[in-house]
């Protein structure tokens, strides 16, 4: 690739596709997005502020026209990208949408757009179209080839070639660079849902030991595929000692190689694994399937999904802003209140709307300011209570090692990921919650929040009511009896993303010192508990030996004296009824 970095300006309108491209792009070097947005608005208000501060910001604009679909959205985005032309006229612009009309994609070429990629374009492809645009060419994807200008095969002049030498026709290059990525791609996907199942709590061991065995193969098919359709150049290049210069890798296997550093070596690749992985599990379904009811439920799937996006991207903004700031390890329990009182009140401005207004009674009232007024419930009730909250942030802040479990999971391992994997999960729920609960307490039988949020089985009020006792019950619970069973147990109960919805899951983790605090009825709850340990084994053996006791009374005693009693009532009809038969038989002789 070219040493010059590319900043993009992502338009798109899907959270979900925003997110999974941001977090795609995070582990290729020399690519930043520097925003994200989801109007041609905002985009054109960012673009204004820097052509203000510094012009040279941003040096890509990859937009999507309009959804995608909806014909008016399409000429709406012809409209916006003649319009972005005559603003920015040195501005590239590369379109990566689902679009595929031969006729809309030349109307978009005639008013300056410089690129075509359909969605779902293999990341490293992609890439390579992202830098062609950047560096002043063109890159027109077509079937199964991209159509790129040929000043533009190898960048400027002082860039390093962007696709394989001439030893490599570009065709078959391309074709089994494509199967493979394909491939792969596929392989990775299927291995990833097979990962997220056997992480799943209380896994039957059949079931376990089948996805075991489906992971080896997809492990061993995704080797396999790399070996087959590698070039032999590729692979004498995997075979270069540590110690020699290596040479100039085609750019997919320079991407492969920098997906796979250890993160150790990669501060991004760690974050951006992790929230790959989540936004996979995400696709699941969302239906709550323990026993303990969850604000979330009372929203649609979708809605659901769409606020744990939203609240997952609004922490990957503000740990980049961590890092920014670069903070150091210690202070992060000190801003941890902080953090999540500030990812919960960008996630329900972004979800709600900044400027959104309801009626209530006479007025006209802002929703998000009236959410937001429930800070102080929320806090206490939920996210106070979210834990290992400064383990994941340094984990991926610092890539400091996990401690759970009674265990100390090294950064790289499986086992960290899974469990920072858990906790991520846990943490997205919670704060999805505290941003319902407001609702609930507010506007929970508003139409217009019915209408666009709940499920359908929450349309009546009393439906919305009885969920509402529910949840009553559940922190009543949670405060007097669940809580302190947990910190006396010294566990942490976490709600996790499992293929058949969300699910429950436990991690040991000290709590000595909650312990301590615990006062009044929670406090009670803890000395029943440890009175129940003391004397239950006492008891239980003392009621073992009483029922020995009885056990022996009834059938060595009473039972043999009335074994022996049956015995001579038998015995005794039998020897009259064989008095009876001699005396008939006496009485049927002659005489």
């Amino acid at each position: 690739m070219s040493d010059r970095p590319i900043k993009l300006l992502l338009i798109d309108q899907d959270p979900i596709f925003r997110l999974g491209l941001r977090v795609g792009l995070e582990a290729i070097p020399h690519l930043e997005a520097i925003a994200v947005v989801e109007t041609d608005t905002a985009a054109l208000e960012i673009l204004a502020e820097i052509a203000q501060k510094d012009p040279t910001q941003v040096n890509l604009l990859v937009l999507e026209f309009g959804n995608g679909r909806s014909t008016t959205s399409q000429q709406l985005g012809i409209q916006f990208c003649r319009q972005l032309r005559a603003l920015y006229p040195n501005l590239p612009i590369l379109l990566l949408s689902s679009v595929q009309e031969q006729g809309l994609l030349l109307a978009a070429k005639s008013v300056g757009v410089n690129g075509y990629c359909p969605k779902g374009t293999p990341l490293p492809e992609l890439v390579v179209a992202m830098q062609e645009v950047a560096n002043g060419g063109t890159y027109w994807f077509q079937d199964t080839e991209a159509i790129i200008t040929p000043h533009s095969l190898y960048g400027f002049s002082n860039a390093k070639p962007l696709l394989p030498t001439p030893h490599s026709p570009l065709p078959f290059y391309r074709l089994r660079n494509n199967l493979r990525l394909s491939g792969i791609t596929n392989i990775d996907a299927t291995l990833a849902a097979v990962t997220a199942q056997l992480q799943v709590p209380g896994l039957p061991v059949l079931d376990r030991a089948i996805l075991a065995g489906r992971r080896r193969e997809l492990l061993a098919a995704h080797w396999l595929l790399n070996r087959l359709l590698v070039s032999s150049q590729e692979r004498q290049e995997e075979d270069i000692p540590a110690d020699q210069p290596p040479l100039t890798p085609p750019l997919s296997s320079a991407i492969q190689q920098r997906q796979t550093v250890p993160a150790l070596l990669s501060p991004g690749a760690l974050q951006s694994a992790l929230f790959a992985s989540c936004v996979t599990k995400l696709q699941f379904p969302l239906e709550n399937v323990t026993d303990v009811p969850l604000e979330i439920d009372i929203f649609r799937e979708d809605k659901k999904r769409e606020l744990l996006y939203l609240i997952l991207q609004k922490l990957a903004e503000q740990l980049d802003e961590l890092r920014a700031s670069q903070i150091e390890i210690n202070q992060l329990y000190e801003v941890k209140i902080t953090l999540l009182r500030d990812l919960w009140q960008a996630a329900i401005t972004d979800f709600f709307g900044k400027f959104s207004r309801i009626r209530l009674g006479n007025q006209n009232i802002e929703i998000v300011n009236l959410l937001l007024g429930n800070l102080e419930v929320v806090q206490r009730d939920i996210l106070n209570k979210i834990p290992l909250v400064c383990e994941l942030y340094s984990y991926l802040l610092f890539q400091t090692e996990l401690n759970i479990d009674n265990t100390s999971y090294p950064v790289v391992s499986a086992e960290a990921k899974s469990q920072a994997l858990m906790i991520l999960e846990n943490l997205l729920i919670q704060v999805a919650n505290g941003v319902v609960q407001p609702v609930l307490n507010s506007l929970a039988d508003l139409e217009y929040i019915k209408q666009n949020l709940y499920g359908r089985q929450f349309i009546s009020t009393r439906e919305i009511e009885r969920f509402r006792n529910d949840l009553s019950w559940k922190y009543r619970f949670k405060n007097y009896i669940n809580e302190p069973k947990a910190v006396f147990e010294s566990r942490y109960e976490l709600f996790v993303i499992a293929p058949r919805g969300i699910a429950s899951a436990s991690v040991y983790a000290p709590r000595n010192q909650e312990l301590e605090k615990l006062s009044n009825i929670p406090l009670v709850v803890t000395l029943l508990l440890e009175f129940s340990d003391a004397i239950a084994p006492r008891l239980k053996s003392l009621l073992a030996f009483v029922g020995s006791g009885i056990v022996f009374i009834l059938t060595q005693v009473i039972g043999r004296g009335l074994g022996l009693i049956g015995r001579g009532i038998l015995q005794g009809i039998g020897s009259v009824s064989l008095v009876e038969k001699n005396l008939r038989r006496n009485s049927d002789r002659p005489k």
